[in-house]
């Protein structure tokens, strides 16, 4: 009988662990959240704080009752609309048909209409995004110049979609334009790079008991593989690189949402961080990388059934330093 050969099933899930291409993070998924202009935003994680909260979860145990909950508070200026872009549906998936810069950029400089004009005429499946730019210089003490550019995806529907980038092109969107206080997102950012680590730290193996680390080795696996295959399989764990990699966190909900970032600055400013110079944004909870790093938040694709919004007490604006 001939051999069957086939593509492998299954998923390597986050295997090879390796540093992430770049820090502005791509997000992929094809779900969207319906009735939403725009499916995201980006900003800069400035540190974490508590605050005390009256717990309205339904069949909570400490229901009605005050609470402290950690926080997450991100720094979010304005971004600006640098370009729209259209897409068609093929047999090889989407690709991009045109795409429209504002002025003073280069890169394609057809008018508005012709993507007007390519939704009336075609016939087949369009979607529309927009391509925005961060602005880091108004974050103090981010040592970076150079603007992040990425692409955020629309509601889906072509005609509103259009209606709202042609009001919105070459102009700033912030970020109560998307989200508002009560909301699920999900927030995706690189994790804190550890560089090279071994396989006890990196993928969680059992330290070995007395009797098998007699040489003076005990955090390293025990059995690498068979006779057969004569290879090392990538399912046994070894060492290697160790965080600097995207990862998606779901369901943050939406604490609060400000313009004066002064209100929730610590005395003495977030350590290794600064002042909060712009609007923010609260999330409950941590999100992943350290301090600076760009963190773009995205509307929940599988929400939690929304709680009314809790009423907040305290916001605690106690220094960290020295924590």
């Amino acid at each position: 009988m001939s051999k069957r050969h086939r593509p492998r099933r299954g998923s390597l899930a986050f295997s090879p662990r390796k540093r992430a291409r770049s820090e502005t993070c791509r997000i992929k998924r094809d779900e969207l959240a319906t009735g939403r202009k725009l499916q995201g935003f980006a900003g800069y994680k400035a540190g974490m704080t508590h605050l005390i909260l009256t717990d309205n979860v339904p069949h909570s145990q400490t229901k009605g009752m005050q609470i402290s909950v950690p926080a997450t508070i991100i720094e979010v200026p304005s971004m600006k609309v640098e370009a729209i872009r259209l897409y068609k549906a093929t047999s090889y998936g989407k690709k991009a048909a045109t795409e429209v810069w504002a002025a003073g950029e280069t890169g394609n400089t057809a008018d508005m209409d012709k993507i007007a004009d390519i939704i009336k005429s075609s016939d087949r499946d369009l979607s529309l995004s927009i391509i925005v730019s961060t602005s880091p210089e108004l974050v103090s003490g981010l040592p970076k110049k150079k603007h992040e550019l990425m692409e955020i995806k629309m509601s889906g529907e072509i005609e509103k979609d259009l209606e709202y980038a042609q009001e919105v092109f070459g102009k700033e969107v912030r970020i109560e334009d998307i989200f508002k206080e009560g909301d699920f997102v999900d927030v995706t950012a690189l994790t804190k790079g550890k560089g090279t680590q071994g396989p006890v730290k990196r993928w969680g193996v059992m330290i070995q008991n007395a009797k098998a680390r007699r040489s003076g080795r005990g955090r390293h696996v025990g059995c690498i593989g068979g006779w057969t295959p004569r290879r090392v399989r990538w399912k046994i764990p070894q060492m290697g690189q160790t965080g600097y990699q995207q990862r998606t966190e779901y369901n943050k909900r939406v604490l609060k949402i400000g313009e004066n970032g002064e209100e929730i600055t610590p005395k003495g400013s977030f350590l290794n961080y600064g002042m909060v110079r712009n609007g923010y944004i609260m999330l409950e909870g941590s999100v992943p990388g350290p301090k600076k790093r760009l963190v773009r938040i995205s509307h929940a694709i599988r929400p939690h059934p929304k709680p009314a919004m809790p009423e907040i007490v305290y916001i605690s604006r106690e220094s960290q330093q020295g924590h």
